[in-house]
């Protein structure tokens, strides 16, 4: 039973205003995008403006350069397989495909040298230079760097590598995996689009705020009181 209908008419007021602004967020009103995919596409491209590595990770993989290495890595997919000895053929490495495995002997730092050129290449969305290179989908040609990594840094290990594998593993997070992450996306400074930031989190706030206080003149109007 309404106990008090002024307050209840508020909080139903309230909460209309909230729906109403809903279907307004899920509308495409940004250029074909509504808002969450606006600001959703906004803050991607505001973290890959700060999450360039790759200088630092090249810097890393000289500590491998001239350390020679021989692994046996397991693949299943015939064509993964020969995808990436293209891959590693690039870089000047001895490399076959024999019986399901993934034969490579050669320098650890050419290697690397390779892969953090065509992750250069994508985290500038030049995928047309990685495409032409090896003559197919750039996104496939990172995704194959990121596996043989994964399976070196785990045979590195079984040998006791255990710095070289280190190295890896950083050039998979912060160079591989960061390009794959944002192929095609645009990089901007928070300073370009400090205005558009602040009000999206003041919006956030105050419509939040705006639910919870909706919701409870409803339930005062109920006659419920919420006590702090």
């Amino acid at each position: 039973m309404i106990t008090d209908s002024k307050t209840f008419t508020k909080g139903l007021i309230m909460l209309a205003l909230f729906f109403g602004v809903l279907v307004l967020l899920f509308m495409p009103l940004f250029n074909g995008q509504n808002s969450m995919q606006y600001l959703d596409a906004l803050y991607n491209s505001i973290s890959k403006g700060s999450a360039y590595y790759i200088p630092e990770v090249q810097t890393e993989t000289e500590n491998v350069s001239g350390q020679i290495v021989t692994l046996s890595l397991p693949y299943d997919n015939k064509e993964q397989a020969q995808q990436t000895q293209m891959l590693l053929a690039k870089t000047g490495v001895q490399v076959s495909v024999e019986e399901g495995r993934l034969n490579i002997k050669g320098d650890l730092g050419q290697m690397m040298e390779g892969c953090l050129e065509d992750a250069d290449a994508m985290y500038y969305n030049d995928g047309a230079k990685v495409n032409g290179k090896y003559g197919y989908d750039e996104r496939r040609v990172l995704y194959n760097w990121a596996h043989v990594i994964e399976l070196a840094v785990h045979e590195l290990k079984g040998q006791k590598k255990f710095e070289a594998a280190k190295i890896l593993d950083l050039a998979l997070e912060k160079g591989v995996q960061a390009s794959y992450n944002y192929y095609q996306v645009e990089p901007q400074s928070i300073r370009e689009r400090l205005g558009v930031v602040i009000v999206s989190l003041l919006f956030y706030v105050i419509y939040t705020l705006w639910y919870g206080f909706a919701i409870m003149y409803l339930f005062e109007g109920w006659g419920m009181q919420l006590n702090h």
